[in-house]
């Protein structure tokens, strides 16, 4: 459903698919006997948004409840904008068409820095102030949640409550609140103070942040009776979690057009740079007999021919060959693919991989990370470069030939000779590829760089870390190119200032609220997107605010610093994140929870037991 007035519009867009709702298993309910209207936002577009599984669990869990009613909004692309301010409608949900500014929630996912300035455009778009402040009414509740809201002080202005931490259980709590809080029409001051009391929430209004005069954080106070620490939700059992049996299915292609089902949360492994396996502990894993069923029902819903099996590293699932040994039995049958999306090199189910491409090839992609085994050591990889080239010699004499390898730049302690060690890694997984006997005829090798810079995150060892600047960067990708003397090798790589820019917000305090909005009314939206990246408008709005954005990235921070999200606990212990840190410059490696428990904290989520000290038996 869309708006009447837009109807003579959508043949001038690219892609009016994005904008009309009515696919297969949206949820449209009589607005007269619904108490709260939830806009779920996604601040990028249908294509990217339809990809999230977060926003299918969320959308199918509120439209569970009877007295409540979640429709998906997404970005307009810019032709579509236009329309919509050329014409003065309103930004609109999908299912009914309504302004989203009627809504009585308005939920953002905040998953890449990037998005930012999209949130404050849709929010503009809806007819909506972009500051909190200037919202009075008690209604629209702005909410957000996703990985990047561990620290949302730099958008802390914007919203009126951030959801660290698994959504399913705390959602309904917030919904329930606010639906007595509506009734008994009480204040939206009233309702924040009430909110920040419930676990796993919190308000940024309720928090006062005092600084040093270098720029660094003095002080957060917590205010009103607001908690100092606001320690994130964690759904400890999977099975018994709320998950969706079916999914709406877009009427136009989207970045991943399959359906998808988790297999587990958390990560036994610890790679120092990655902030969603610290963000997401302790382990959690759902059974293989659970995990089938939502397998099974989802594919009977939808009629989708892949399904994804993912997690943050899928090939660390315990209960792995029995679900897919009991996965096989049907989905051969039915001409269902398989996808594994996140394998390691040093478990590579080898037994299993003719039956899982019985159906259709995937593609390979493995991330070894660093080119050299004492960069693997300084980012806890732990996995060494022959078993990367066995892997991928199995993988060849099972019939592949393309493999893309994902590796950084700009790790602590980075030299040349770590940068040529990815060139000379992809160099070898090459000639493993013509040293097979097995190899498929007829084909050549082709192994794909894939080159990320490291962005420092809150709440991983590296979070003190200084980032390399984007011309340090961009010469370091000159010299890996140089580095790369065969055809069968490409690389792609990521864009610098794109990098810095995430760096910056990454680890920014709520005085960069100012920039951000500054920019976007300067025009910058869609920032993630190559071609719409506005470089010289975002250093301006940093001059224009008196902000050194450098400040945020290149400076080296002490431990004993307050940082700007130190208000909000993942479990994680700072004194284990400062341990990795160390082993990290002095070349050490943690063994994974599977090996031996090394004392994170998480466990104290799960009641003091994380699920790999259970040793379930699978």
């Amino acid at each position: 459903m869309f708006p009447k007035e837009l109807k003579k519009h959508l043949l001038k867009v690219q892609k009016p698919g994005r904008y009309t709702g009515g696919e297969l298993n949206s949820v449209v309910k009589d607005k007269s006997k619904i108490d709260i209207r939830y806009a779920f936002c996604f601040p990028d577009t249908y294509e990217i948004g339809m990809s999230h599984l977060g926003m299918k669990i969320l959308y199918s869990l509120i439209n569970s409840r009877e007295d409540s009613w979640c429709e998906r909004v997404f970005a307009p692309d810019t032709d579509m904008e236009k329309i919509l301010r050329d014409n003065g409608i309103p930004l609109y949900a999908l299912e009914s068409g309504d302004a989203v500014k009627d809504f009585d929630a308005i939920g953002f996912t905040m998953q890449y820095e990037l998005s930012y300035t999209n949130v404050l455009n849709m929010l503009d778009l809806a007819g909506l102030p972009v500051r909190a402040s200037e919202r009075k009414e008690l209604t629209p509740v702005v909410m957000v949640g996703g990985t990047c809201v561990c620290n949302s002080e730099p958008m802390a202005d914007f919203v009126d409550i951030v959801l660290p931490g698994d959504g399913e259980e705390v959602t309904n709590e917030v919904i329930d609140l606010l639906k007595q809080f509506k009734k008994e029409n009480k204040s939206k001051q009233e309702f924040l103070t009430a909110a920040s009391q419930i676990p796993g929430v919190y308000v940024p209004s309720l928090y006062d942040i005092g600084y040093n005069a270098d720029g660094t954080v003095k002080s957060i106070t917590a205010l009103c009776g607001a908690p100092q620490k606001v320690v994130k939700r964690n759904v400890a059992d999977l099975d018994k979690m709320f998950a969706p049996e079916s999914f709406v299915v877009p009427f136009i292609e989207t970045v991943f057009d399959r359906t998808t089902v988790e297999l587990f949360r958390g990560c036994i492994r610890g790679c120092r740079f990655c902030q969603a396996g610290f963000l997401s502990r302790p382990l959690r894993e759902k059974s293989p007999e659970e995990a089938e069923r939502q397998c099974r029902a989802i594919c009977d819903s939808t009629g989708y021919d892949e399904i994804s099996l993912c997690s943050l590293s899928t090939s660390d699932y315990r209960g792995l060959e029995k679900l897919l040994n009991n996965m096989l039995t049907w989905t051969e049958e039915r001409k269902i693919n398989i996808a594994l999306p996140s394998l390691r090199v040093d478990n590579f189910p080898q037994e299993l991989m003719k039956r899982l491409t019985s159906v259709r090839r995937s593609g390979l992609t493995f991330a070894p990370e660093a080119g050299t085994q004492r960069m693997r050591d300084v980012i806890n990889k732990n996995i060494t470069e022959r078993e990367i080239l066995e892997t991928s010699a199995r993988a060849f004499a099972g019939g592949w030939n393309a493999v893309k390898l994902y590796f950084m730049i700009g790790l602590p302690t980075e030299t040349d000779e770590d940068i040529k060690g990815i060139a000379d890694l992809a160099q070898a997984v090459v000639d493993e590829f013509y040293k097979n006997p097995n190899k498929p005829k007829g084909k050549g090798a082709q192994v794909n760089i894939s080159l990320a810079s490291l962005v420092p995150k809150p709440f991983t060892p590296f979070q003190w870390e200084a980032q390399d600047t984007p011309d340090v960067l961009i010469e370091k990708q000159k010299y890996l190119i140089s580095c790369v003397k065969s055809g069968k090798i490409s690389v792609s790589r990521h864009v610098p200032w794109t990098s810095f820019l995430e760096g910056v917000f990454a680890r920014g305090d709520r005085r960069l609220c100012a920039v951000i909005e500054k920019a976007w009314r300067n025009g910058c939206h869609f920032d993630s997107w190559e071609e719409h990246l506005k470089k010289e408008t975002w250093l301006a709005a940093f001059e224009e605010c008196g902000i050194d954005p450098f400040f945020y990235t290149a400076r080296k921070r002490s431990f004993d610093e307050i940082l700007p999200w130190d208000m909000m606990d993942y479990g994680v212990t700072k004194a284990f994140l400062i341990s990795e840190n160390k082993k990290a410059h002095n070349g050490e490696t943690t063994p994974s929870c599977r090996e031996k428990c090394s004392g994170c904290g998480a466990a104290r989520l799960n009641g003091g037991v994380c699920n790999e000290m259970r040793k379930t038996v699978v």
